[in-house]
């Protein structure tokens, strides 16, 4: 790989002038992006778009409606229903069940970029960019920009593409962003204002810190000496303070707390675990992060984990290896912390648990250097952080993976996406896609938790990525096995197209037990320990009971990038009260998380599930 590096850029020369027709249309964004392009569905549009209506929800009020805090029935994007009479559902479980597998729909023929990193905004724009190592996509730079970049062989160029785009998931439209350092693997999250914080990358972008706000048209603003050490491949987590903390990175054994905006470090917290987790081969770049209830840090890297105290600087705990192989990159399994519930009588009290699946053993990356593939991992472990003396649980994922994504639904569910079934990260290192989705209930006995879905048709393997949106359904894009941007004589051509998938709660026969915020008075900017009440219509007249069919969750969107989600947490808030006020329409009462350590601050998507069905999420603050 090193030595292809040294040759890249005098290769990739040529692609401009392959391009150079075909995409004179792209210079400036917006309008059709070709067959197959389908811009987000015009009810979302409605729901996003004039949050004043009082309702989330698309479609007209019924003429005969005289009561005006009623919302009328959810219309989900690509799905007309009418609804019928209020339903009587005294079942008093809280899943419906449902065959139903979901359902894929191309919704962007060229995003312009590879999709390497992906990170949803608080103003339903989805920041997507890519390396700019290979100084080539297929869109121009704004206003004719150049960046100069020197070959290897001392050549002095001119690098005109965009190698990030702004993707609005209500209009579909694209528009082309401006990086002068080179984010080819780096990290990132929201801050507190709802702007995307982005650190690292390769060579002239290891030690940067760069900024993009929500502005219509606001860029990236750079810091390229910010951090003290370079951070390629490493994690990036949002602490109780609304700040930043970075793991590790390639050959950067230490962490480091992301300076003030302006401002750089002088000098980094050393961490010999991260160098004594290193093998042949590493696998343990971007360690799986997770902020704990009890304030501390928990880290895996490789097979092994331990709890952080990040104002010690300290290791507080060592947890039991995971056994069976390598889970970090380019390993690339995957991991989250598991929902938390909250409750009213120990709500500062709460258990955190870990899941880590997939992956590949250590000698897997040597062995598909050679061209021999082996087959990823198929287990999956769960540990109970805070509890002493846990030791790892396994289960059987219905199929092995690496490099998949691994995303925490509205529901409380987990999605597995993406990925391959044998092989490792890197280029061309992997074969197998895994096609098929799976989810994944928590709370179910173990043998009984996996679901498989309906597959899409896109290989999604190395730097693929997805995220969850508002309405619940999950945009997946990316995939780019190739060191360039590649589309023809390969096997896995670059991978440009942008789909959606529809989750089995967005089941059409469920749509009429969809809820729907009442928008009218709802209070968006929330505190710690507080009560919070929401209005929301709901189309079942009565037996609605708050302990079994009703959730109110809270998100935070992550940045994703090489199969792992930072920063990604989902609250399941306490329920203190619930009450029908009218016509279908209920307000339910929750008590907000009690402390920054359970939500550091910022931006979430709030959500009202009802018997596994969300709402159409809203954004919501808390500090």
């Amino acid at each position: 790989m090193a030595a292809f590096l040294k040759a890249a850029p005098f290769l990739l020369l040529l692609f401009p002038l392959l391009f150079v027709s075909a995409l004179a249309q792209f210079d400036t964004v917006g309008g059709n992006y070709g067959t197959g392009s389908n811009p987000l569905d015009n009810t979302l549009k409605e729901i996003l778009a004039d949050p004043s209506t009082g309702t989330n929800d698309a479609g007209k009020r019924d003429a005969t409606d005289t009561n005006p805090a009623v919302p009328v029935e959810t219309n989900l994007p690509g799905i007309t229903f009418e609804a019928g009479p209020e339903v009587v559902d005294e079942s008093n479980k809280r899943d419906f069940k449902t065959n139903y597998g979901g359902m894929w729909k191309l919704v962007v023929q060229n995003s312009f970029v590879s999709a390497m990193h992906m990170i949803l905004m608080p103003n339903n724009k989805m920041i997507i960019f890519d390396a700019s190592a290979f100084h080539i996509s297929q869109i121009k730079l704004p206003g004719g920009k150049c960046f100069p970049f020197t070959t290897d062989q001392g050549a002095v160029l001119q690098d005109c593409w965009a190698h990030g785009v702004e993707y609005d998931i209500a209009s579909g439209n694209l528009r082309p962003l401006t990086m002068s350092s080179d984010p080819w693997c780096s990290s990132g999250g929201l801050d507190i204002n709802g702007r995307v914080v982005n650190t690292g990358g390769w060579k002239d972008g290891t030690r940067a810190v760069r900024y993009i706000g929500t502005c219509e048209n606001c860029d990236w603003k750079e810091y390229p000496t910010a951090l003290a050490r370079p951070r390629w491949y490493a994690t990036q987590i949002t602490m109780p303070d609304g700040g930043f903390f970075l793991v590790g990175g390639r050959r950067s054994f230490s962490v480091e707390f992301v300076p003030a905006e302006g401002a750089s470090n002088a000098r980094a917290i050393k961490m010999p675990f991260l160098d004594e987790t290193t093998d042949l081969d590493e696998n343990n770049l971007y360690p799986f992060v997770h902020l704990s209830t009890d304030g501390n840090v928990f880290i895996f890297a490789n097979s092994r984990s331990v709890l952080f105290d990040p104002k010690a600087h300290t290791i507080l705990h060592e947890y039991p290896i995971l056994d069976g192989g390598s889970r970090n990159y380019p390993a690339s399994g995957m991991s989250a912390l598991l929902p938390l519930k909250l409750c009213l009588d120990n709500a500062e009290k709460i258990p955190a648990e870990v899941i880590v699946c997939g992956g590949a053993r250590p000698e897997a990356y040597r062995a598909a250097e050679k061209g021999n593939f082996m087959p990823a991992l198929q287990d999956c472990a769960r540990l109970e952080i805070t509890k002493p003396n846990a030791v790892w649980k396994k289960e059987m994922m219905p199929s092995p993976r690496v490099m998949g994504d691994m995303l925490i639904l509205p529901t409380g569910d987990l999605l597995l996406i993406n990925g391959a079934t044998s092989g490792t990260s890197a280029w061309n290192f992997a074969e197998g896609p895994n096609f098929t989705p799976l989810l994944y209930t928590p709370e179910k006995p173990a043998g009984a938790r996996f679901r498989a879905l309906a597959p899409t048709t896109i290989p999604r393997m190395y730097h693929s990525s997805s995220a969850v949106l508002p309405d619940g359904t999950i945009l997946v894009a990316g995939s780019n096995t190739n060191s360039g941007y590649l589309f023809v004589n390969v096997k896995y051509p670059t991978e440009l197209r942008v789909e959606k998938f529809w989750p089995p709660y967005l089941d059409p026969a469920l749509t009429e037990f969809r809820p729907a915020f009442n928008l009218n008075g709802l209070e968006t900017k929330l505190g710690y320990g507080k009560d919070w009440s929401i209005l929301f219509h709901l189309n079942v007249r009565e037996g609605v009971d708050p302990d079994n069919d009703i959730r109110v969750t809270m998100y935070p969107p992550p940045f994703t990038t090489h199969g792992y989600s930072m920063n990604q947490r989902l609250l399941v808030l306490a329920i203190k009260g619930l009450e029908a006020t009218g016509p279908r329409i209920y307000k339910v009462t929750v008590a907000t998380p009690p402390s920054a350590i359970i939500a550091p601050p910022g931006y979430y998507l709030a959500f009202v599930v009802y018997r596994g069905v969300p709402s159409v999420g809203v954004w919501v603050t808390i500090q």
